[in-house]
């Protein structure tokens, strides 16, 4: 029975240690997995930020293939056009160059002038403008700071004819668009420029600066560059990377896909998951210290339970041979014919009844000790039969009622008609009424009053033992079962014991579920009430008999 005691416990640790480990594992695992995700979502929300970023580079070095082109030509048929509108009489336009110093800079500007010449009456009048010359579309874009009216209006109007109404326009914007269909790929993509973009984009974000990247046609295929970029390696796994549209906008272009790894991801992962890696590593070593110490604690615990229990029996084995050698020297002693003459006998029989009380007194108390140690070590032995609780109780009262009338005290018996029988071992009973009678006796006052009540009617079967002495403490009522444990008496020094009495009752009422109860008002008395028709009797005696 120890052994599979030991066994138990030592498998209900190793389970605990293995269930805290288990949780611990599956809660790191959680997450690692919420790391994870949210580092792909970091990934893919910079890729989209690098794919934003590049493709208007791309835009803008398209539209700076027609910013940039020389039109000064048009742009001068087109001032001369719009400069007539704007005098009353259209005659002659000319347009000359000049050199305007701007800060200190020199600019070159250009000289509208309009002459008109009325031939009835012989006036002539001539207007000047003066407006920056430009050669490129951006320049005219840029260039407002002309102070003249004229010349704002003629920079409004030259805008207008570019986008709406030259033919010219119209022919570069499908220039470049044609020579951006037939591009190849590789050139396209500015790979260093890329690189550039990816880098910025990192660093602004909670992502490794350890990376290598890729581009990709809509095939999967890599895209091979003439000029060498460190970080770029054509043979990623791309089931490993991150992936975003480079030209997510364009969707005449045939798409190119823009693939990123980042070599050392878990590391970086389980380097942000470092202080919980250490807080619930830290929590498995206490919990495995604190359960190894508890573990230790209950063996030395159970070491010195065995140790005490196997005290207890030694020692009331070691008393039970000078009290039945008491036993049978009082017998000798009350037999007449060896005392011999009757005066003798007459003279010498209270001493005799005395000594066969008090031993058979110290037998009980012998007696209960050792069923207290067969109950701890869970070897209890029962010979179960029909018991009259009835007879019991006064074959017991008889030897009480002795020690009450030497106090002038008074015992008294209320019980039913019908004798009380329960399954029970008689031995087990007889101990149990006699350890609650002997309690009350000896914590009574001067006088004691006991009364025991046998209760068989249809609601229950019980007996109870009611005392008129010193009471219990309300705040030691739940103690007084507990092995070793004695209430304190205050000034009363003639209360002897060892504290094994009622934790014997109680193991008696345990293994036959009996339910006993306790009721106590400090200095006026105590009643102790044994049930014995509990719902768990039942099965508890048929787990005694089997």
């Amino acid at each position: 029975m120890r052994f599979i005691k030991s066994n138990g416990l030592t498998i209900l640790l190793v389970l605990s240690v293995v269930s805290v480990v288990v949780i611990q594992t599956f809660q790191m695992i959680q997450l690692y997995d919420r790391k994870e995700s949210q580092f792909k979502e970091n990934a893919i929300n910079c890729l989209k930020r690098v794919a934003f970023h590049h493709e208007k580079a791309e835009d803008l070095r398209r539209y700076m293939q027609i910013v940039n082109r020389d039109f000064s030509g048009q742009y001068r048929e087109i001032l001369k056009n719009e400069f007539k509108e704007k005098l009353s009489a259209k005659e002659t336009i000319s347009i000359l160059d000049t050199i305007q110093y701007i800060n200190g800079k020199k600019e070159k500007y250009l000289i509208l002038r309009g002459d008109t010449y009325d031939s009835l009456s012989g006036i002539s009048a001539s207007q000047r403008v003066l407006i920056r010359d430009v050669r490129e579309i951006k320049d005219l874009m840029d260039n407002m700071e002309d102070t003249s009216k004229i010349a704002i209006e003629l920079n409004q109007k030259v805008l207008q004819q570019i986008f709406t109404k030259a033919k010219f326009i119209n022919d570069l914007m499908i220039q470049a668009f044609r020579d951006n269909i037939y591009e190849n790929p590789s050139m396209r993509i500015e790979p260093y420029y890329l690189d550039s973009i990816i880098r910025h984009e990192i660093n602004k974000d909670n992502l490794p600066k350890e990376y290598q990247f890729m581009v990709c046609d809509e095939n999967k295929q890599p895209i091979e560059f003439n000029s060498f970029v460190e970080r770029y390696n054509s043979n990623l796994d791309v089931m490993n990377c991150n992936e975003v549209n480079l030209f997510p906008s364009n969707s005449l272009d045939e798409n190119l896909f823009l693939y990123v790894y980042f070599p050392k991801k878990k590391q970086f992962i389980y380097k942000e998951m470092k202080y919980s890696f250490v807080v619930t590593g830290l929590l498995v070593v206490v919990i495995i210290v604190v359960l190894i110490i508890m573990f230790r604690t209950i063996l030395e615990q159970k070491k010195l339970s065995e140790l005490k229990s196997d005290f207890i029996s030694n020692m009331t084995h070691e008393f039970k041979t000078p009290i039945a050698t008491i036993s049978l020297a009082c017998e000798a002693a009350g037999d007449k014919d060896v005392v011999g003459e009757q005066s003798e006998f007459i003279q010498l029989e209270p001493y005799i009844n005395v000594i066969k009380t008090e031993n058979k007194r110290l037998e009980l108390l012998v007696e209960s000790i050792l069923q207290s140690a067969v109950i701890d070590k869970g070897e209890i032995k029962a010979n179960i039969t029909k018991v009259n609780v009835n007879e019991i109780i006064k074959d017991l009262s008889r030897n009480v009622d002795f020690r009450i009338k030497a106090l002038n005290g008074k015992l008294s018996i209320r019980e039913d008609q019908n004798p009380c029988v329960i399954i029970s071992d008689k031995m087990h009973l007889t101990n149990l009424v006699a350890n609650i009678l002997d309690n009350a006796v000896k914590y009574s006052k001067e006088e004691p009053c006991i009364e025991i009540i046998i209760v068989n009617d249809n609601k229950e079967v019980s007996f109870s033992v009611t005392d008129n002495g010193i009471g219990i403490q309300k705040e030691f009522l739940p103690k007084i079962f507990d092995k070793l444990f004695r209430v304190p008496t205050g000034n009363i020094h003639n209360v002897k014991g060892f504290g094994l009495g009622l934790s014997y009752v109680r193991s008696i009422c345990d293994t036959y579920g009996w339910n006993i109860e306790v009721k106590s008002t400090y200095g006026e008395g105590t009643t102790f009430k044994v049930v014995f028709n509990t719902p768990r009797n039942e099965g508890k005696i048929k787990h005694l008999i089997g």
